[in-house]
């Protein structure tokens, strides 16, 4: 019997959120990787703020989206702020993982996990508040979906980070991080964006002319750039070059209609589009990518060679993901739509830059494409060799 229980299905838990699409994506990514690697294991992706804070959830996304949107630097005011885990501000900050622990512990007792993997903040400091009380004993890791080292990443009792860059490796290691905690594998996309794909059939099939410029054009989940956009998308007619924009507008559908509208009789082709699951085949088509550098799109172009342009990062975790690709040379930044024409039409004149900008993409990336972020899971999984001993006695119990 014991046996029996020594040998049931192996759980991982990933805890996520739905502030923005990057931390989602990621979980589900590493789920994949987890399942894919050991057949016997289960990974159980868990919204923590709908677990956590089933009444308010709603409600605080809604304000967080449009504090982000409609108060960029207000957000950015307080990011700042609290950049510093000793700072007054990142104090008080790091006091909002109290709130919503038990409902976690409860899922955590019934589930029983082997390790414990955060793709969001707010749940890496949970879960550290309960180590902190000796509530949890079993491993936690975190996956920073970011190119920054911001305090509402670190917590004491975290085991492993695993972190896009060997940046924010050094970075953690200066604020007191341990070097072997911490892992640079990359911030994880999903397979899809690791496939090598033909071009010319991907252009047939999305009908697109293949002596023409593509330019893709995606400002997140919630395509946050859109708005701007209908106010002057007339801008690119200055473009001497008949372009074929490829402009996703994420769940924005009313931003979507207007642009549908806003374009009707330009030179170049635009192809308007919402939300959609084939990001990667647009990405294979597009000779630069044009976006705010949230953390996993700019991953899911690096993984693919895709020359970036950043227009307008949002203060805050954007503003350091571009410092990140600008001081590596693997992308260039546009001010305002006029300036992002002028950054085109120099690429368009000069194919040098974008193969200048690829190769530096592939510099960064080439280092990361072998490491398997399941080994890491199941790696610090191991390194806790106590947990055998309290499953097999069938004392494996958190009480809050």
């Amino acid at each position: 019997m014991k046996g029996a229980r020594f040998m049931r299905k192996e759980k991982v838990v990933i805890l996520s959120g739905n502030f923005g699409d990057g931390h989602r994506q990621a979980a589900q990514a590493v789920r994949k990787f987890v399942e894919r690697s050991r057949p016997n294991a289960e990974a159980i992706v868990i919204d923590f703020m709908e677990l956590a804070h089933p009444h308010i959830h709603s409600l605080s996304r809604y304000i967080y989206m449009q504090g982000i949107q409609k108060f960029p630097s207000i957000y950015g005011f307080v990011y700042n702020k609290t950049r510093s885990a000793d700072s007054m501000f990142g104090s008080l900050l790091k006091k909002t993982n109290r709130l919503g622990l038990s409902r976690l512990m409860k899922q955590i007792n019934a589930i029983q996990p082997s390790v414990i993997v955060s793709t969001f903040p707010l749940a890496s400091g949970a879960l550290s508040e309960l180590k902190e009380h000796g509530l949890l004993r079993i491993p936690t890791m975190t996956v920073i979906t970011d190119h920054t080292s911001h305090s509402y990443w670190v917590y004491p009792h975290t085991d492993k980070y695993i972190v896009g860059s060997e940046k924010v490796r050094q970075e953690l290691y200066e604020i007191g991080v341990g070097l072997d905690q911490v892992e640079v594998a990359g911030i994880p996309v999903r397979d899809e964006f690791k496939e090598a794909y033909d071009r010319n059939s991907l252009m047939m099939k999305h009908g697109l002319n293949p002596n023409k410029p593509v330019v893709l054009m995606m400002g997140g989940g919630c395509g946050l750039m859109g708005a701007e956009l209908v106010k002057k998308i007339h801008t690119f007619e200055y473009l001497k070059e008949s372009v074929q924009f490829l402009v996703i507008c994420g769940s924005n559908e009313r931003v979507r209609l207007q642009l549908e509208e806003s374009v009707i009789g330009s030179k170049h082709d635009f192809r308007i589009m919402g939300y959609i699951d084939y990001v990667h085949e647009l990405m294979a088509i597009a000779d630069t990518i044009v976006t705010k550098p949230g953390g996993l799109t700019i991953s899911e172009a690096m993984t693919m060679q895709l020359p970036i342009v950043i227009y307008k990062p949002l203060p805050g975790q954007e503003e350091d993901n571009a410092r990140f690709l600008l001081e590596s040379g693997a992308a260039m930044q546009a001010e305002s739509l006029d300036d992002l024409v002028c950054k085109l039409s120099g690429l368009f004149h000069n194919p040098m830059m974008l193969e200048a900008m690829r190769m530096r993409l592939t510099q960064l990336y080439e280092p990361l494409s072998s490491t398997d972020i399941a080994d890491i899971v199941f790696s610090v999984e191991a390194s806790h060799t106590h947990r055998y001993a309290d499953r097999l006695a069938g004392n494996v119990t958190y009480v809050m």
